[in-house]
Formats: structure tokens, C-alpha cells, sequence
């Protein structure tokens, strides 16, 4: 099955854009004097995977996108926002976040880096200074990462628990993030609790049943860490089936540190998404193809870790659709940006500028199993952002350099940019 940018199975496009007619209401707004238009849809623009626009127009009423195509037919509306040369893309969408936690591990980092030893307790370390914040400290703690992503250009986030580790834990984390988006995933199986460390079968139980029961009402997905130390597959199959049993989509922590069973288990259950996949052998990859899990990539993880870098090359040229998130959490990798994780794509995992900004994107879409983000067609959210660039490459081209101008969310400006005028 193909399913690298051009695929069939990822969230299918609306038809090409409107005409300038009567359809569009004169109340819109129109974004124009666009350098270049990332859309997403193939059929558009130049016939790539990224259905690029030049000299680009796009026609916002109300919180979705209505129009889009070349800035001299866009149709009439009482709304403009001048772009001023600079290349629009969809917002990013990441799929992979740990934002519900409390302290930092600093020492840890500087240690690690440093070339030191280290013997703190890592995970465990996040799990007590969360058990110990407030319900207030932790939603503080969130907002502000989440403005920090959004900054950034970040419109779509994923987040999860696993800092708890206790029923109440866990359950509080969920509320706490559903109040800010939908795509919660319940991960009481990061690791096994150190009120339980001696007996995995205990807290296995412990996650499969009672709190299972506390947080699936607040949770859209249920995920595991399947690897040596954390959970092995037979582990991960239970946590994995009863959280479907309860309505909650499976996600795969899997083959991060080392050959596992995650990505096999990931591909039998349907999971939407198997994270991190740096250590596959041609078995896993093949698996990812011919299914319809999303294979999503951690750069940041293998940045802030000195780790093996993902070979995305191996897994784009295999037909395998892949995302690209920040995996942002305190401990592994502690960065909010999707611009950071695109260059490190393009300069360390085989990534083309032109598949990372779509893995970023629509593949992000993909892995959370959504068609109205992650592109930029008529039906679709009007989450877009304005590049400070005339090209989606600027954001490989220029490392570091903060390149986001503007950030519209749901046809709402809610970072940066000028006025909008009549």
C-alpha cells in the first residue's frame, strides 16, 4: 500500500477550490499577496504531494476555509489581510506531546550532556514533582507550553498522561488536558509505578481495570510504552485491547531504544499512530506499509538523547506514511517546536523540506486520524500559518530563526500578524 506525502489512506481532501461566486460570503476575509500555498492536496497548484500554490490566495468565513487558489481570482469580501510575499502553510499538528507535568529535569539534561553519570530518577523524578503540584500548577504549566507551542505555529496538539501514575493521578492529568483539546490519550502504562515496582503484574491490573475505568471518560486514546524496562508486548497487548474494549483508540510507544514487539503490535491492533520507531527491522517497516498505522517520528527525543537517529528515508521509501512531532516532555526532549523537529528532519533523518513540512502537517492529521486539519482546502479548519518567508523550505533553510508571522485558528488570529483591513 503507498502511503509516503502522496497516499491513498491518509484524510482525503474536499474538491479542488470554489470559483470566486456567489457561494463566498462578502463578510470573509481573504488572505492574499501569498508567496506560495502549501495546501496538501495534489490535485491542486503544481500536482505535488503538497498541492503548491504560487501568487496564492485563501478565503476564510467563519472558522473554515472556503476558497483557495491564485490571488488574482480571489472572489470579493468585506475582509483582507495583505501577506505581504510570504509563503502560508496549514497549522502544525503535533501528535505527540507530555505536557501535564510538573518541575524540569535540568540536572539530568546537563549531566547527560556533559558526559556524566546520572543516577536520579528520571521518569520518576516528573512522576513525584507531579504527584505533588496542584490541580492549578499543573493547568498553569500547560497553558503555558501551549502558548509557547502555538507561537510557534503549532494549532493541533495531542497530549497524554503518565506523569501520575495512580488513579487520581491519571484521572486529573486527562481533565486537565481535555479543557484544552480532544486528542487526550491516557498513558497510565509510561512506566510501572514505583508504588508498584515490585509486582508489574499488579500494576498492569491496576491499569487495565480500575483506572482504566477513571480515565477513559476523559480520553479519546490509550497508549503504552512497549519497550525493555517499561512494558514487554504481552503487557502492552492487555493495556492495548482493554483500553479498546472501553472505546479508546491504541498509539504504540514502540522500538524507540531498541527491536521490540511495538510496531508489530501497533499494526495487529490498528493503532493510528507507532511513536518514535528508530530501531525497525524490514518485517516492522514492511508491516507499516501495508497497514494504516501512521508511523510518527521524534526528532527532538534523539536530539536532546545523543540517540540513532529514525532513517525516515527508509520509511518514506517503503510507501509508509510518517508524521512528525515534538514528543515535547521534560525529560527527553524538552522543546515545543515543530520548526526545530522539521530541520532536524531534513538535516538528520533523509527528510526532503517538502516531506517534512507535510509530515508536520498532514501527517500529524493522519496520525490522529482527522481530515479537517493538517491541509488547506475548501471544508477544511482554517488553521494556517504565515511563514516571515516566501518559501515552506525556510523553515530547513533557516534553523532556529523564528520564522512564524502570523497564526490563524479556526479563522481567528491568535499569534502575531498586522491588522486586518477592509
Amino acid at each position: 500500500m503507498n502511503t509516503g506525502p502522496a497516499a491513498t489512506n491518509r484524510p482525503v481532501a474536499t474538491p479542488g477550490p470554489t470559483s470566486a461566486n456567489s457561494a463566498v460570503a462578502t463578510d470573509a476575509t481573504a488572505i492574499v499577496n501569498i508567496a506560495s500555498l502549501v495546501t496538501n492536496d495534489p490535485s491542486l497548484g503544481e500536482g505535488t504531494p503538497l498541492g503548491l500554490i504560487r501568487d496564492a490566495a485563501v478565503v476564510i468565513e467563519g472558522d473554515r476555509v472556503v476558497w483557495v487558489g491564485g490571488s488574482s481570482k480571489a472572489p470579493a469580501t468585506d475582509n483582507r489581510i495583505d501577506a505581504g510575499g510570504r509563503a502560508v502553510i496549514p497549522g502544525f499538528v503535533d501528535s505527540h506531546s507530555h505536557l501535564v507535568f510538573a518541575g524540569d529535569r535540568t540536572a539530568e539534561f546537563n549531566a547527560r550532556m556533559s558526559g556524566r553519570s546520572y543516577s536520579a530518577g528520571g521518569i520518576r523524578t516528573t512522576v513525584a514533582a507531579t504527584r505533588a503540584a496542584s490541580d492549578e500548577e499543573l493547568e498553569a504549566n500547560l497553558v503555558r507550553y501551549l502558548d509557547e507551542a502555538l507561537r510557534q505555529g503549532t494549532t493541533t496538539f495531542e497530549t497524554k498522561s503518565g506523569y501520575g501514575l495512580t488513579v487520581e493521578d491519571e484521572a486529573r492529568a486527562l481533565r486537565i488536558a481535555a479543557r484544552h483539546t480532544d486528542e487526550v490519550t491516557y498513558l497510565g502504562a509510561h512506566i510501572v509505578s514505583p508504588d508498584l515496582a515490585d509486582d508489574p503484574a499488579a500494576y498492569v491490573a491496576l491499569v487495565t481495570g480500575e483506572m482504566l475505568d477513571a480515565c477513559a471518560p476523559h480520553a479519546r486514546w490509550v497508549d503504552v510504552f512497549c519497550e525493555k524496562g517499561a512494558f514487554d508486548g504481552d503487557q502492552a497487548r492487555a493495556v492495548l485491547t482493554a483500553g479498546k474494549a472501553k472505546g479508546l483508540v491504541p498509539r504504540v510507544h514502540a522500538n524507540q531504544l531498541t527491536y521490540g514487539p511495538g510496531v508489530q503490535l501497533a499494526v495487529e491492533l490498528d493503532a493510528a499512530s507507532a511513536d518514535h520507531c528508530t530501531h525497525l527491522t524490514d518485517a516492522d517497516v514492511d508491516a507499516l506499509a501495508a497497514g494504516s498505522t501512521v508511523a510518527t517520528l521524534l526528532p527532538g527525543a534523539e536530539f536532546s538523547t545523543r540517540a540513532e537517529w529514525p532513517d525516515a528515508r527508509r520509511l518514506l521509501d517503503a510507501g509508509v506514511t510518517v508524521a512528525l512531532s515534538t514528543d515535547c516532555n521534560p525529560g527527553s526532549s524538552f522543546t515545543s517546536s515543530v520548526p526545530f523537529c522539521v530541520a532536524l528532519a531534513v538535516r538528520d533523518m533523509g527528510m526532503t523540506p517538502d516531506e517534512a513540512v507535510w509530515s508536520a502537517t498532514a501527517g500529524g492529521a493522519a496520525a490522529l486520524r482527522r481530515t479537517d486539519i493538517g491541509r488547506l482546502t475548501p471544508g477544511a479548519r482554517a488553521d494556517l500559518v504565515v511563514l516571515d518567508a516566501p518559501s515552506h523550505v525556510h523553515l530547513a533553510y533557516r534553523p532556529g530563526v523564528p520564522l512564524v508571522h502570523r497564526v490563524l485558528r479556526a479563522g481567528r488570529t491568535v499569534a502575531g500578524g498586522g491588522p486586518v483591513r477592509p
